[in-house]
């Protein structure tokens, strides 16, 4: 058997806690009489600075039943970061991890092909949509082409996986060596490498409240991956400053042959050619120096990437 924790950040999620917590407790106490998970597993719900009774809802649970404990951090670090502090928080406790998302828009009947693949030797399975039919058209396209765009651009993600994944003790030893202050999960954990497994399901329609990724939050995580993953962007800029100096190599030869042929005005030729060659090595500097400044970024900062204020758990 299994001895399972589930990570579950939360963020104003008062609307739909109750609900979840009653459908996460079936759920294990059904894998229990099944064998498939110890009696010892916990449903760990990880508070991200929410100002709503979030909280007090996650406390109220513990008390009601010890299955359920709650992470507290001390101020709103956003979802990756809250995740984090919960899979980083529970890596010694259990033999595997599950993280999913606080309105079980994903299937937690998935747990148990999850626990399969990990019995058999997997030590990360990623819970892939099988379709995205619950999706607007715009939504939808935007999605799977934030995917394909991370592909183009080197950064290796699953396609169509969002956060629902199981890791075992091993790969979230292995994860804990990554020190990144942006952090994009779904890009980092492929990179640990050990062997890992795909289960598809179908996710359902939020039962309530709002959800937490309105099309801006969307975006900006769309760049914190591509910016966290690749500087693919940058190495954009140099290849464009390069360009735009191959074109103004042609605009002086052009500028020139203009003056000596008489069909430029005075000065025409040395404002043109300045503009379009010192615009040209501007960008190919910045792109340059862009390139170093690029992987300095993602190396040096090493702020807290969260902060526990509580942890309620077992009182052993």
């Amino acid at each position: 058997m299994t001895k399972l924790y589930l990570a579950i950040p939360c963020y104003n999620e008062e609307a739909v806690l109750w609900d979840s917590a009653e459908k996460l407790l079936n759920k294990y106490y059904e894998l229990m009489s099944e064998k498939k998970i110890t009696s010892d597993s916990r449903i760990v719900f990880i508070d991200d600075g929410s100002k709503d009774k979030t909280w007090e809802i996650i406390a109220e649970l513990h008390e009601q039943n010890p299955i359920f404990q709650g992470i507290k951090l001390t101020r709103n670090r956003g979802h990756q970061n809250a995740l984090l502090a919960g899979l980083m928080t529970l890596r010694d406790k259990a033999d595997a991890v599950i993280s999913i998302d606080a309105d079980l828009q994903d299937d937690i009947n998935a747990f148990d092909t999850m626990l399969e693949k990990f019995e058999e030797g997997c030590d990360v399975v990623y819970g892939v949509r099988s379709k995205r039919a619950t999706d607007t058209f715009f939504k939808r396209f935007t999605a799977e082409s934030f995917y394909k765009i991370l592909d183009k651009m080197g950064a290796k993600v699953i396609f169509n996986h969002a956060d629902f994944r199981l890791m075992s003790k091993r790969a979230l030893q292995a994860f804990s060596l990554y020190r990144e202050t942006n952090i994009f999960l779904r890009g980092m954990v492929p990179m640990i490498g050990y062997k890992s497994a795909i289960v598809k399901y179908e996710r359902f329609e939020r039962l309530a409240g709002e959800s937490k990724y309105p099309l801006k939050k969307m975006l900006a995580l769309a760049w914190e991956g591509v910016t966290s993953l690749s500087i693919q962007p940058i190495r954009m800029i140099t290849w464009l400053g390069l360009v735009i100096f191959l074109v103004s190599l042609i605009m002086i030869i052009y500028s020139v042959i203009s003056f000596f042929v008489g069909a430029a005005v005075s000065g025409w030729a040395s404002t043109l050619c300045s503009i379009w060659a010192l615009g040209g090595l501007q960008l190919l500097a910045i792109g340059i120096i862009g390139e170093y400044i690029g992987k300095i970024y993602l190396e040096t900062k090493r702020r807290p990437r969260y902060i526990v204020e509580k942890y309620l758990r077992d009182r052993s």
